[in-house]
């Protein structure tokens, strides 16, 4: 039987393109087990396409990826990329053009999740708890007034870049005097800020992906980090972080348990999430569940918790792909 071509899409050139080129590898290491799947690796810079001995490529409108020394037709896509052009619905948009299947969430589902704001009023609308919040579309004299009057009802709060992905441009604001400059540094990552209640929660995660038509949805983990620090993007990826992962939260009753994966499933239906997403939630120490983001292509590190999720709660992880390239494919992948 003939190979099936897939096009492994990594980098992207964006904040988050060194871990993009890892999860990158960990996907290739799991598709290398099935024998039928032939992998196209391509890093996606600021200076184009570019296949693994550095020669430039494109992907036309028929979804032919093509170099100056060949032309291959593709049969699927695994976009592997973080924040832009990835979890923006940018490379999904294309694809959907071009008429190829692919790993992961469509446009408009990238597009709501990534942005912070338009997430959290679509959980608003669907009655799924979140930590209070305001926005901001401007640095205008009325807009920094609203951040200030915000952070004296809350105390310490969370400024976020609204489109940005593994904390980037995420900044803990505990003084008021510094509130403007986090505001400042947040909108050079984002054209909309948000600000967010700061509180002292459990980190917890849960994996939800399709196998089949079935909606699955895991457990929690949990993320634990030191004390008076957050999950920042230094915490998540360098070798020095000291923040630890826990494939089961403990200490949950059943009731937070089934609580944190209705949420979750209402996110995913809802917003018509699919395959994959990581969907994190906080704990606080009033017990109350918050939904806090939906990453729609989540780390894929041999560390990542959606991988270690999907293992542990019984689904080697190349059969969760193989099952996904299979359907969308109707080809066998092994």
């Amino acid at each position: 039987m003939s190979k099936i071509n897939l096009l492994l899409l990594c980098g992207g050139g964006g904040a988050e393109h060194a871990i993009s080129l890892i999860s990158a590898q960990y996907l290739e290491s799991q598709l290398a087990k099935m024998p039928r799947v032939k992998v196209h690796k391509v890093e996606m810079t600021d200076q184009g396409w570019h296949l693994a001995d550095g020669m430039r490529c494109h992907l036309d409108t028929d979804g032919m990826l093509c170099s100056k020394v060949e032309h291959t037709q593709i049969h699927y896509v695994v976009p592997c990329i973080h924040g832009f052009p990835g979890e923006t619905g940018d490379i999904q948009s294309l694809l959907e053009i071009t008429g190829l299947p692919y790993l992961g969430c469509g446009p408009e589902a990238s597009r709501v999740c990534f942005n912070k704001i338009t997430s959290k009023l679509w959980f608003d609308a669907l009655g799924i708890p979140n930590t209070p919040y305001v926005f901001l579309t401007d640095q205008s004299p009325s807009s920094l007034t609203r951040a200030r009057t915000f952070y004296d009802e809350q105390g310490a709060v969370f400024v976020k870049a609204a489109s940005q992905g593994s904390s980037v441009g995420c900044y803990r604001v505990a003084k008021e005097d510094e509130l403007d400059a986090r505001i400042a540094d947040a909108f050079t990552f984002s054209d909309q800020v948000l600000i967010e209640k700061a509180i002292k929660p459990r980190e917890l995660e849960v994996a939800a992906f399709h196998m089949g038509e079935d909606v699955i949805v895991t457990p929690p983990g949990e993320i634990s980090c030191p004390e008076d620090t957050f999950y920042t993007y230094e915490e998540k990826y360098s070798d020095g972080s000291h923040s630890n992962t826990h494939i089961e939260a403990a200490n949950l009753t059943n009731e937070q348990i089934e609580a944190i994966q209705q949420y979750a499933r209402q996110a995913f239906v809802h917003l018509r999430l699919k395959d994959l997403s990581r969907i994190d939630f906080f704990l606080s120490d009033d017990n109350q569940i918050l939904l806090n983001e939906i990453n729609t292509f989540p780390g894929m590190t041999p560390i990542s918790m959606f991988p270690k999720l999907v293992e542990h709660h019984g689904y080697p992880f190349h059969e969760y792909l193989a099952q996904c390239i299979s359907k969308a494919t109707g080809k066998r992948v092994s």
